[in-house]
């Protein structure tokens, strides 16, 4: 990287418009999009600073109707089965999954009417003093602000991991119960959330890759990636991954020229970045004298798994951290603390010389490039719901790597020409759910059948580049009924 980092000024983290007002909204009409996670805090926060809040919901079940109750009794007007726009309507907050395309999104428009998401509604609302620390992109981030957290936490810092990974964002930014609110967060974005807001500037923030993903939603690859680029506006400490091109591309066109830009990557750090040097972690960003000093932060013994994409996350956590101020030995300290998520490269045993891992987190191609290459020989168990990804170049770059391939789910077709074109000596199980003997489930199938193809030495890899829902409840029931059927193995 170019740009260097040398010092740390603490008065980048200005407030801007609204925040940490009390009483921005007192008296507004306020028209609250959805029932999901974030629409009823979205609602108890605006009702909790005196506006008049109206929810609307196109769902009319036994699912959102207790939640409608209950805001009905702490006030606010809640419409189920239709999203109405409310009359003397002065903003729309969304909740993240609504596209813009959506009608009541698509009047609010028409009628100039604001429409903001509900992470913009917290900055709107946080006190002035309050430090974010944002990481978004493709996969990773939930793992990266855990370690984030972790981080700031053994450095004794006061500091909450928020967003998708259990606590909503406009509930850190409120006083809790005994008037506490935290004075760092780690802030989990979304391209969703990023694209509904227009002023959050964050100390520092880390776009950690761009793939391809919810490209219905954005309308292609590059609006996806220029949601994600949001992050870099308006003066925010640009983190970037050197090894991934969009991030690299969203901090330069994207991101204020005037800000500092911090580089991670898995090689030796020039000035102004981090990296690794032999199994080191060493950081020349936030040092006294980038171009002659650098301070060592962790080994890749202290990264679990230390996958080249988790020591990625591991880079980018420690620069967030770095940048204010917390101390080497705490970035370390954090890593150790750290306790992965399930479901994410996760070691399950080894029976007969050959590892099982479950990634099913791994729901995209992106993710399960990551996975795939982090061994050497691989019996990969694939499928599900590719929700219209490309998987050849997934497949051309993992093929030498491949002992076999266990396909599983709706799209497993399209898995099977890609392998068939690009690693055609590679040997194929399909499992079809149907026809599963009794007292056996799909994963019993799966992981016999892989164990098949498996060799002393080999990792039998769940990482199957797509969604579950056509198969599993979800990737946490899918990884746990492959885990449980290794467990039977034993």
């Amino acid at each position: 990287m170019d740009a260097e980092v040398t010092a740390v000024d603490d008065t980048r983290n200005t407030s801007t418009k609204n925040s940490g007002s009390t009483d921005a909204f007192d008296g507004r009409k306020v028209c609250v999009a959805g029932l999901g996670v974030s629409g009823p805090p979205v609602a108890r926060a605006l009702l909790a600073r005196g506006a008049r809040v109206s929810v609307v919901d196109g769902r009319d079940d036994d699912t959102v109707r207790p939640v409608a109750d209950a805001l009905r009794e702490a006030g606010a007007e809640v419409i189920l089965g239709g999203t109405p726009l409310p009359e003397d309507c002065d903003v729309v907050v969304t909740s993240p999954g609504w596209r813009p395309t959506s009608p009541l999104l698509v009047r609010a428009a028409e009628a100039g009417i604001e429409v903001i998401g509900d992470v913009e509604l917290a900055w709107r609302l946080k006190p002035a003093d309050q430090v974010w620390l944002a990481v978004t992109g493709t996969n990773g981030k939930t793992t990266t602000v855990r370690m984030l957290e972790a981080m700031l936490r053994a450095d004794g810092r006061d500091a909450l991991a928020v967003g998708n990974v259990g606590t909503p964002v406009i509930d850190a930014v409120l006083p809790d119960a005994d008037g506490h609110v935290h004075d760092i967060l780690a802030v989990e974005l979304s391209s969703f959330q990023l694209h509904w807001s227009s002023s959050v500037r964050p100390h520092a923030a880390v776009v950690l890759n761009v793939a391809p993903d919810h490209l219905d939603w954005h309308g292609g690859l590059e609006p996806y990636a220029r949601a994600k680029g949001r992050v870099f506006a308006r003066g925010t400490i640009r983190v970037v991954n050197t090894t991934d091109d969009w991030s690299s591309r969203l901090a330069r066109e994207d991101g204020d020229p005037h800000a500092p830009m911090v580089g991670f990557g898995p090689d030796t750090p020039k000035a102004g970045g981090l990296g690794v040097v032999e199994d080191l972690l060493v950081d020349r960003a936030f040092v006294s004298e980038p171009h002659d000093n650098a301070e060592e932060l962790a080994t890749l013994d202290d990264v679990r798994p230390a996958a080249p994409h988790n020591v990625a996350n591991a880079l980018a956590a420690a620069a967030l951290a770095r940048s204010v101020g917390v101390a080497p030995g705490s970035v370390r300290a954090g890593l150790a603390a750290f306790e992965p998520e399930p479901h994410r490269i996760a070691f399950v045993a080894t029976v007969g010389g050959v590892d099982y891992v479950d990634d099913s987190k791994a729901t995209n191609p992106h993710a399960a490039a990551a996975s795939l290459g982090a061994y050497p020989s691989v019996v990969w168990v694939a499928g599900g719901l590719l929700k219209g990804a490309e998987v050849d170049e997934l497949v051309r770059m993992a093929a030498d790597r491949l002992r076999g391939a266990v396909l599983i789910g709706a799209d497993r077709a399209r898995l099977r020409r890609a392998l068939t074109e690009h690693a055609p000596k590679v040997p194929l199980i399909e499992v079809e759910a149907e026809g599963v003997p009794e007292g056996r489930t799909v994963m019993d199938e799966v992981v016999a059948a892989a164990s098949s193809l498996a060799q002393e030495g080999d990792t039998v890899l769940l990482a199957p580049a797509a969604a579950s829902m056509d198969m599993f409840t979800d990737y946490p029931e899918r990884g746990r009924l492959f885990a449980e059927a290794v467990e039977r193995m034993l």
